[in-house]
């Protein structure tokens, strides 16, 4: 039975989050030849101030780029 947790930034829409574990879900199943109903699969988020990539956090790669703390 997979366990597959996903870390990610704060800020994806319900939406975005259901198609991505669906996503995952469905790709572990295809790859492991498993069936779907075994495969778990959750999302952690982390909050976009609290991630650094390059020296800089989420939240200021965002401003950066203008799309604001909300991604």
């Amino acid at each position: 039975m997979p366990f597959i947790q996903v870390n990610l930034g704060a800020g994806r829409t319900t939406d975005q989050k259901d198609a991505l574990i669906r996503a995952v879900s469905a790709a572990a199943a295809d790859a492991l030849a498993v069936p779907e109903a075994s495969v778990r699969v959750w999302i952690v988020e982390v909050p976009v101030t609290e991630v650094l990539v390059g020296g800089q956090t989420l939240a200021e790669k965002q401003a950066a780029q203008g799309q604001g703390a909300s991604r």
